[in-house]
């Protein structure tokens, strides 16, 4: 490998959300958190290769990042491991890439300290992906809060219904901000989901985001501004809901039913429905 490197607080770039982890004993709780198996791994916005250097020493990795100075200086640090096929380097947007689909045509892991900014359309992507078989990626505190969050928690989102529907949602372990160079303007958390299944259902999803659009507001009220009132308070009625409840007080099997419902209605009146209101960390 190439000794050269450059100094992370010079190199990083805040148009990429760059905060590079450095601390060697977080990257080493990574490598330990990752399933025993022998999966490929894929990472996305490697860096400067702190933990890369680590995977290629148990798993082959495909890596993408976006910033092509460091895919200049991460082709020399690992000439050796691309060489020997241990390491495959990808320059170029992560996201353009799943536009044609699958990021490996075989069952693989994500393991990554992924760019704050873009962690959530990532993490949805990876949940899409039928060949993604888990996500163990560092997030912002908050984001990793919402995907692993359980019924009645009041960080339970839309975000927390899709992990649940796949899978299974863990917080491994918190993460300080003095763990990277620079260091971030908020708390990170090691997240990992580990799927059964993929998302498949756009619908569902945007479903989801009605019914989460204001989070204070009763469920009841998110739902009316697209589902006609008479259809939702019988389903209601026959499922045991509450017309009070708030969004984060129904659980993904509930959500699930009530979704499967309303799509057996041909008339229901629906509107335009928003985006994912994800709220942009402060990095």
């Amino acid at each position: 490998m190439n000794n050269y490197r450059p100094n992370a607080s010079d190199i990083a770039d805040k148009k990429f959300g760059q905060n590079f982890l450095e601390d060697r004993s977080i990257v080493e709780k990574i490598i330990e958190a990752m399933p025993e198996d022998d999966l490929p791994i894929v990472e996305i916005g490697p860096g400067l290769g702190d933990l890369t250097q680590e995977l290629v020493r148990v798993r082959s990795v495909t890596a993408f990042e976006v910033d092509k100075r460091l895919c200049g200086y991460l082709e020399k640090r690992f000439s050796g491991a691309i060489a020997d096929g241990r390491l495959r380097l990808e320059c170029g947007d992560v996201l353009k890439r799943w536009e044609g689909g699958s990021l490996l045509e075989q069952p693989y892991r994500l393991v990554a300290n992924l760019p704050y900014y873009i962690a959530t359309t990532i993490l949805l992507k990876a949940l899409r992906d039928p060949h993604c078989r888990s996500t163990l990626t560092m997030v912002q505190k908050e984001v990793a809060e919402k995907f692993a969050a359980c019924e009645g928690d009041r960080n339970f989102s839309a975000l927390s219904v899709l992990a649940g529907s796949v899978g299974e949602a863990t917080v491994r372990f918190l993460v300080p901000p003095e763990a990277f160079n620079p260091p971030p303007k908020v708390d990170s958390a090691v997240l990992e989901i580990r799927k059964e299944h993929s998302l498949n259902d756009e619908a569902f999803e945007a479903f989801l985001r009605v019914a989460f659009k204001q989070p204070r507001k009763t469920l009841m009220k998110n739902l009316s501004s697209v589902y006609p009132k008479a259809v939702l308070t019988s389903l209601f009625e026959e499922v045991g809901l509450q017309q009070t409840l708030r969004p984060h007080q129904v659980g993904t099997s509930l959500y699930r039913r009530i979704y499967q419902a309303l799509t057996k209605e041909s008339d229901h009146g629906k509107k335009s429905e928003p985006e994912y209101g994800a709220t942009k960390p402060k990095r």
